[in-house]
């Protein structure tokens, strides 16, 4: 394997990754340049400044995986990427102490006043009276976004004796109250904080969010903290709230455009007494860099190696104890879909539904949704489908995805899954599977039960009455053309009415072997199916 690392990370990643691939590091690449290269790499790494966007992504014809070595992914085309099967991961834990820390000093530096009081010892003059701060102890933190770098604020700002609300609509009351913090709304946060710190992503809603409007609603006396992500405040309302003194200080370490040349925060220099702004620093410590490449190399290895990579930000997301539990259910719903996309017209199909019964249904089920998605599409498109696209490529051809939940197991089952496609005949309709000694079972087809361990590679399905000497009559045309039988199974409703066989077969069964088997033998109803195919 092949990486190209676009922008400096620390040594200690890049030994890691050596010793399982080539790895050449190029950096200030300009996109075309980017282009002619990336072609020749299955991996590609990149920091904040190289900007891998659609063209760049598509370019990159056995790319596998992007890496992000720190937490944000605004300069990749996730969504391109996405499309492609391409994973996309990053360093989400690495700069998590870093950023809190950076976000407290930054705090300080404006409460206390430390970057004016010394300029002005270093120019020579003195006086404690031009620089009285205000102390943290008491105030009201305001956190935009509790995520893990927002948590561990407010952590420290348990320490500093403050007061903690925060608003962020992904998380519940239990949640911020383990973290010090009171739920609020985002006005409110706004007009009751003393400091209001972002935490939060840059995405089309909240871009802009601290807008002129809400910065109205902070108090004159207020402090404002950004060490998220640029393009959450608006930089031209922010000069004028400085100017007119509707805030008291702001301290800025990430900007729209970086370096931030033509950003009114810089060009107006009747502010900066009242402006605190730094290089993008937030993951800036030696501890961080050195985290964030190692954890961008074990991330990219895992995904070579065919692993789940707990980073992954265009994957359903599945915690590490949690694999085990759940990765021979998602290899259950891939299989049983795609064998199910295999038996009929997908066409016809404008609805997959996914229903879990027992025990399973109380699990997070992300993950069995994108892989039975990712199989049914293998069968029906030649895209390259994985977890991290099969989503979107349904959302693209009009597939509708449902899911169903019930605690209710199934009849003689602890845990069932049952795919269905919606819109097609009676005949193979629905096949439902379970876990026997952890390995896939098929225990349904339509309402027909089957005891089928899903080892083989081909299948043959058949409709017929229940008949003497059909079995028989199957198993010879099948010996004569040379295809062993692995195993066979048949479930019936009643005795000599409708009846279905299932075979799992060495070989697969060719056209012309399909069309003797449907003239010889009285069937309703035959299909074959490939799992490595």
């Amino acid at each position: 394997m092949r990486v190209l690392i676009c922008d400096p990370i620390a040594s200690a990643g890049e030994s890691l990754l050596r010793r399982e691939a080539q790895v050449d590091t190029v950096n200030g690449l300009s996109k075309d340049e980017l282009i002619d290269r990336i072609g020749a790499y299955e991996v590609v790494i990149v920091r904040s400044k190289t900007r891998l966007d659609a063209d760049v992504i598509r370019a990159g014809k056995r790319l596998r995986v992007v890496g992000r070595a720190g937490i944000g992914v605004d300069n990749i085309d996730v969504e391109a990427a996405s499309r492609l099967g391409i994973v996309v991961v990053n360093a989400p834990n690495a700069p998590i102490v870093a950023a809190a820390e950076h976000t407290m000093a930054l705090m300080l530096s404006m409460t206390r006043r430390l970057p004016a009081a010394d300029a002005a010892v270093k120019a020579g003059q003195w006086g404690q009276y031009r620089h009285v701060g205000t102390e943290l102890r008491g105030k009201t933190l305001g956190l935009i976004g509790l995520g893990q770098i927002g948590s561990a604020v407010a952590r420290r700002a348990e320490a500093m004796q403050m007061n903690v609300i925060a608003f962020d609509p992904f998380v519940g009351p239990d949640y911020a109250a383990r973290h010090n913090a009171s739920l609020v709304t985002l006005d409110e946060l706004l007009a009751e904080a003393d400091v209001v710190s972002l935490h939060a992503p840059l995405t089309s809603e909240t871009a802009n969010m601290i807008n002129g409007e809400r910065l109205e609603k902070m108090k004159p006396t207020s402090f404002l903290i950004n060490c998220a992500r640029g393009g959450l405040i608006d930089e031209v309302a922010l000069c004028e709230a400085l100017k007119k003194r509707r805030i008291a200080m702001a301290a800025i370490d990430v900007f729209v455009e970086e370096p931030p040349v033509d950003s009114p925060l810089l060009n107006e220099p009747s502010i900066h007494d009242r402006l605190v702004l730094t290089p993008h620093l937030g993951a800036s410590t030696l501890e961080a860099q050195a985290e964030a490449a190692i954890e961008i190399a074990e991330q990219v290895l895992a995904v070579l190696r065919g692993e789940a990579a707990s980073a992954a930000v265009n994957a359903p997301a599945i915690a590490p104890e949690m694999i085990g539990r759940l990765g021979t259910y998602a290899t259950l719903a891939e299989t049983m879909a795609r064998i199910l996309a295999q038996l009929g017209d997908v066409g016809s199909v404008n609805e997959l539904e996914i229903t879990y019964q027992g025990e399973i249904a109380e699990e997070d089920t992300a993950l069995l949704k994108a892989s039975a998605v990712a199989g049914w599409l293998r069968s029906a498109t030649p895209e390259r489908v994985n977890l991290m696209n099969s989503l979107i490529l349904a959302r693209n051809r009009g597939l509708q995805v449902t899911e169903r939940h019930t605690s209710t197991p199934a009849e003689g089952y602890t845990n069932m899954i049952t795919v269905r496609a919606v819109g097609r005949d009676r005949f193979f309709s629905s096949l439902s599977g379970t876990l026997y000694h952890n390995q896939p079972y098929l225990a349904g087809v339509n309402d027909y039960r089957v005891d089928v361990r899903l080892n083989a590679n081909n299948f043959l399905f058949c409709s017929h009455k229940d008949r003497p000497g059909v079995i028989g009559k199957i198993g010879t045309l099948l010996g004569q053309a040379d295809v062993n039988i692995s195993y066979m199974q048949v479930g019936r409703q009643a005795p000599r009415g409708e009846a279905l066989m299932v075979l799992g077969l060495d070989e697969p069964v060719s056209e012309d072997l399909l069309r003797t088997l449907v003239q010889t033998v009285d069937l309703q109803t035959t299909r074959v199916a490939r799992i490595d195919g």
